[in-house]
């Protein structure tokens, strides 16, 4: 029996030596461990380091161990492993009291447990499946003892507390507690990291709002382990119990208001550089260019001036839709579904309504655990904020009518100030979502960062950004391009064009194309300023015949406006199709004086270790990386863009577009009193109305129109609806911003001229401006006010001063002389030199080239 029981147990032996031999050399290799890089969200932030959305199939943040407090791994350790720190990678005692506990519990009908160490779970977690069979359990052992030999307990611990799933698509305890309590690590309390510390077994088990009293007991139980283990004192422990759980409700989409259109233009840049990979897992760090403020103001701006038109134009289209008001309304509201980015506009229920007013009641929110609130807010729509519908308050609404509405801004003074006597809480204004679409753009037109941006009206009712990817026809908010082609190629603000009527030959077969100004006839004789600030048709096209299409198209492309113009006569006048992005990356160009930008919408992005990857600005800063200063120079930053036009031809353009807002199709944007520069457009038959302005240091742009494009009406043209919106995003974007003027190149030389004629001004004329020309086309016997005295010129007034930075400005600075002023030597004598060189101008079917 001996000789027997000896080869059994031989026999026993090399069994299991041999199943644990064939197990182990199928084992996969631990060692990658040592690499691992998980999946990690990437998130991007504005310009001011708040956060704007988050993107991640697996949504982890990866925090080291040495950032995770004693409170989350004690947490932990009590709940999983509490002999974590003795064990070599398996718990020989709680293995034998696990099949204790199993025993009895199949004689009795109870729980079966587990005893898993942390070490196997990320033996499991990482390197094999979740098949309940021996060979995978036999494996998990394994691998443990050998990840125990090769790592330390901290590296465990951090690959396990940022593998695991803690339910709610977060993955790794930093990004669980941001999900639940939107709190950093450091900032959990003890019932929160042992709330989370119940969650790795089965977090569907013990959700927060499905499963509320379960989750608490469970949460309750990992407590007293902890107080057990002597991580807590009994008092601790007790007070930590009785505690709710404080699990927020789980929001979506960007976190700054209205940025779900910017967000989206990041989202896809970074998907075409770096794929959706690193987009959903690469763990970037992206630093963009958003203004959370202005955006704000930006989308203020647009639902104001595209409801404008909507209450003028469309009148009332009836309720959205129509509920039972008895009982609590409040809880059939909140089933009406409504778009969430729509701030500050509610969704409102009719209760009653009589001649004066109607009572409403608002859409009830929810509280921080996404129940419902027990309060409900009621207020009036008076009947002045129904007349726009051009009916009562009785014929337009109805008990049980489900309408939007807006709360009532209190009227101000000329100053800004609320107006005393104005009350108006607990008042809406009746509202409705336009049929009519259209964008807003900010940019800084130095670097081409985009500072706001809004594509619409609602991104849930439409995620096509107008603002990027609608191809309108610009209309006459092109010209510009065209009249600084010709600037650039000889021509100057004073040079004369026919104002009159045109007709160009379409081929045989064909009738000619005979275009027409707005107000139909012609003004004659006139000066290209007079023909931006009129938007005059018929000078552009004669114009563009006498520079050539082809230069034009050159110069379009050089501005971004279109890759590739046709050279017809017609995109002359705005017909080609492009997006208000680059029309406004555009127009940057001529206000920072002919300098190349590309818009952008990221300023930097990090990959998950804090190296940079991308930076929009490529200016090298060599000595920008000194650890302290040892009285060495500052940094210099040389500007490497690059100059698509004299500088001095984009200064005249500007003074040009000055006009458009001084005089011309802009006028309503005087009121702003600031220097400001830009250019109205209309399309053919009113389909599109554009306005794109800016100061020294900004530029914005805004469009209206249908997404199937139809007319407008009449009135409704760029100076009528686009400038606007503009003005109101100027007006309160710069609210605190002191006015700056342009800023005018080395070399340029104001002159007084005759608004009208463009020549000389003279003793008694009236409508004298300042007008910029380039050293040699300054009109004979003209005086010059700025720039240097050309080589015989005769001098006249006291000695010139030293300005300040605002030759754009119309006289001397307050506290300073008036200028020297030079009068032009008579022709033929020594003077000024001849136009300077331009390597850039186009020497094919132009006219007037240097």
């Amino acid at each position: 029996m001996f000789a027997a029981s000896m080869i059994l147990v031989i026999a026993v032996a090399g069994a299991a030596a041999f199943v644990l031999w064939k197990v182990s050399q199928e084992l996969p290799d631990y060692e990658v461990l040592a690499k691992y890089e998980p999946p990690v969200m990437t998130r991007i932030h504005a310009n001011d380091g708040r956060l704007i959305a988050e993107y991640a199939r697996q949504r982890r943040i990866y925090v080291p161990i040495t950032a995770v407090p004693k409170r989350v791994t004690e947490a932990f350790i009590s709940a999983e492993d509490k002999n974590f720190y003795q064990h070599g990678g398996l718990d020989i005692q709680g293995i034998l009291r696990a099949v204790v506990t199993n025993l009895s519990a199949v004689q009795s009908g109870g729980r079966m447990v587990g005893a898993s160490t942390i070490t196997q779970q990320v033996a499991k977690n990482f390197l094999l499946s979740n098949d309940q069979n021996i060979e995978r359990k036999l494996k998990e052992a394994i691998l443990a003892i050998r990840i125990e030999r090769a790592f330390t307990k901290e590296q465990i611990l951090e690959l396990y507390l940022n593998e695991i799933y803690l339910g709610a698509g977060a993955y790794g305890v930093a990004a669980a507690a941001q999900t639940y309590w939107n709190k950093a690590l450091n900032e959990l309390t003890l019932a929160e990291a042992a709330y989370l510390a119940t969650l790795p077994k089965a977090p569907s088990n013990y959700d927060a709002f499905k499963h509320t009293e379960r989750a608490i007991a469970r949460r309750n139980w990992v407590i007293d382990r902890i107080v057990e283990n002597g991580f807590a004192t009994h008092e601790e422990g007790e007070a930590a119990k009785a505690q709710p759980l404080g699990v927020l409700a789980r929001t979506y989409g960007p976190k700054i208001h209205a940025s779900e259109y910017f967000a989206e233009e990041v989202r896809r840049k970074i998907i075409d550089d770096f794929g959706e990979d690193k987009l959903y897992g690469g763990g970037l760090s992206v630093r963009t260019t958003l203004d959370p403020r202005m955006q704000a103001i930006a989308r203020k701006a647009l639902v104001k001036g595209l409801t404008d038109y909507d209450r003028v134009h469309a009148g009332w289209r009836g309720v959205e839709e129509t509920i039972d008001p008895a009982g609590d309304w409040g809880k059939t509201l909140a089933g009406v579904p409504v778009w969430s980015d729509i701030e500050p506009w509610k969704l409102a229920v009719v209760l009653e309504v009589s001649n004066d007013e109607a009572k409403i009641g608002i859409r009830p929110g929810r509280d921080k655990e996404g129940k419902l609130v027990a309060e409900r807010e009621t207020g009036v729509i008076p009947a002045a904020e129904v007349k726009w519908t051009r009916k009562t308050v009785t014929q337009a609404l109805k008990p049980g009518d489900v309408v939007y509405v807006a709360p009532l801004e209190p009227k101000t003074d000329k100053d800004g100030n609320p107006a005393p006597e104005e009350t108006v809480a607990g008042k809406w204004s009746l509202q409705q979502v336009p049929k009519v679409s259209g964008a807003i753009t900010a940019m800084d037109p130095h670097t081409g960062r985009v500072l706001a941006i809004i594509g619409g009206f609602s991104f849930h009712q439409s995620q096509f950004d107008r603002a990027t990817q609608a191809l309108r026809q610009p209309g006459s908010s092109f010209k510009p391009i065209i009249y600084l082609t010709a600037i650039d190629n000889g021509y100057t603000p004073s040079s004369i064009v026919v104002d009159g009527q045109i007709c160009v030959s379409q081929g045989r077969g064909m009738p000619p194309w005979c275009p027409k100004n707005y107000s139909g006839g012609g003004a004659g004789p006139s000066t290209l300023r007079y023909g931006i600030e009129k938007s005059r048709n018929l000078m552009t096209v004669r114009l563009s015949r006498d520079i050539g299409m082809p230069v034009i198209a050159e110069y379009a492309r050089r501005f971004g406006v279109y890759d590739n113009l046709m050279p017809a006569l017609s995109m002359s006048l705005g017909a080609g199709e492009t997006t208000l992005l680059r029309m406004v990356n555009a127009y940057g160009m001529i206000a920072n004086g002919g300098k190349k930008v590309e818009a952008t919408f990221i300023d930097r992005i990090q990959d998950r270790y804090g190296r940079t990857v991308w930076r929009h600005d490529k200016r090298d800063c060599s000595g920008c990386d000194a650890r302290e200063w040892d009285r060495q120079a500052e940094p210099e930053l040389v500007d490497v863009r690059e100059q698509v036009v004299d500088p001095i031809s984009a200064f005249q353009m500007v003074g040009i577009m000055e006009g458009v807002v001084q005089h011309g199709t802009a006028r309503r944007l005087t009121s702003l009193n600031r220097p400001l520069a830009g250019k109205t457009g209309t399309t053919n038959d009113y389909k599109d109305a554009w306005f794109i302005g800016y100061t020294p240091d900004l530029v914005v742009g805004a469009y209206v129109g249908y997404d199937q494009p139809k007319p407008m009406g009449r009135s409704a043209t760029g100076g009528g609806l686009a400038a606007p919106i503009v003005k109101d995003f100027l007006e309160e974007a710069l609210k605190d911003v002191p006015p700056v003027p342009f800023r005018a190149p080395p070399g340029a030389m104001l002159v007084r001229v005759n608004h009208k004629t463009g020549l000389p001004a003279r003793r008694g004329d009236s409508g004298v401006i300042m007008e910029a020309f380039k050293p040699g086309h300054v009109p004979d016997g003209a005086v010059i006010v700025e720039g240097e005295a050309p080589e015989g010129a005769e001098q006249q007034g006291e000695a010139f001063p030293e300005y300040p930075d605002n030759a754009r400005a119309g006289g001397p600075p307050q506290g300073f002389p008036p200028p020297r002023q030079y009068r032009a030597p008579p022709p033929g004598q020594s003077g000024f030199q001849g136009p300077p060189s331009n390597d850039r101008a186009l020497t094919s079917g132009a006219g007037g080239l240097y």
